[in-house]
């Protein structure tokens, strides 16, 4: 394991180009009755994140809060090396497993056994590894015969117990969660409670995007606070949550 696990970021700002593109069915039909006309692209730049500079240390549980569109999705996408910065830096040290969105790593029309060797791979693990951990992960996911079925015929529920299982079973030294306990069952979601808490007790980083101010205050002991962008506030969980809780909204 990595000592000293780190996540830099300095002055990291990242736009999106969500020009709205004019060459769809209907620009292409009302134009038909407009020779020598076309309609134009419109040009917009969307600033999802706006000179965030933040460090966080070797053993940090860090809460992300904020409305949604505030940026906790971007930075966390940062953080995995999904989203290049646009500006600025963002330097990571350790090795990171991220939990985004319920369906990415997923092959629809493939098993749940299929789908753990690919994730698993994907994740970084060799066929060998994933071979040695199957069954513990399968267990851990308590999906039973449905590990036999396509994923395309798991409910949201049945996705989170999958790809928890997976992303936690590498033993990552960076764990990155984006919303992701929601749509799990409550027996499940405690198996998994009971799980981070193991990794945190290792000393390992965790980053945890949430609505919920009951989980960021269970599982973590800072918590930054975004808003269009740029970080409202950080610091101790408590206080900023409070802080979160009376100006929320605004």
């Amino acid at each position: 394991m990595t000592e000293d696990l780190r996540i830099s970021l300095r002055d990291v700002g990242v736009r999106f180009d969500v020009s709205a593109r004019q060459d769809s069915l209907k620009a292409t039909v009302l134009n038909a009755f407009r020779p020598g006309r076309t309609e134009k692209r419109e040009r917009r730049i969307v600033h999802a994140l706006k000179g965030v500079t933040l460090d966080i240390e070797h053993g940090e549980r860090v809460g992300l809060i904020g409305l949604n569109g505030a940026g906790k999705s971007t930075i966390l996408k940062v953080m995995a090396g999904i989203y290049p910065p646009t500006s600025g830096e963002a330097m990571i040290t350790g090795h990171v497993s991220a939990m985004f969105e319920l369906a990415t790593g997923f092959e629809m029309s493939q098993t749940g056994w299929d789908n753990i060797r690919i994730r698993g791979m994907l994740l970084g693990l060799t066929p060998t590894q994933i071979e040695e951990r199957i069954h513990q992960i399968a267990e851990f996911s308590e999906l039973g015969e449905f590990l036999d079925y396509p994923v395309k015929t798991y409910s949201a529920g049945m996705f989170i117990r999958l790809a928890f299982s997976v992303s936690t079973a590498i033993n990552p030294e960076i764990l990155l969660l984006d919303e992701v306990m929601g749509a799990g069952d409550v027996q499940f979601a405690n198996k998994a409670k009971r799980r981070m808490h193991e990794f945190m007790e290792q000393g390992k980083i965790l980053v945890f995007s949430s609505h919920s101010l009951e989980m960021l205050a269970s599982f973590c002991e800072r918590v930054i606070w975004m808003r269009k962008g740029e970080i409202v506030m950080d610091g101790p969980a408590k206080i900023v949550l409070t802080e979160y809780e009376s100006k929320a909204g605004q």
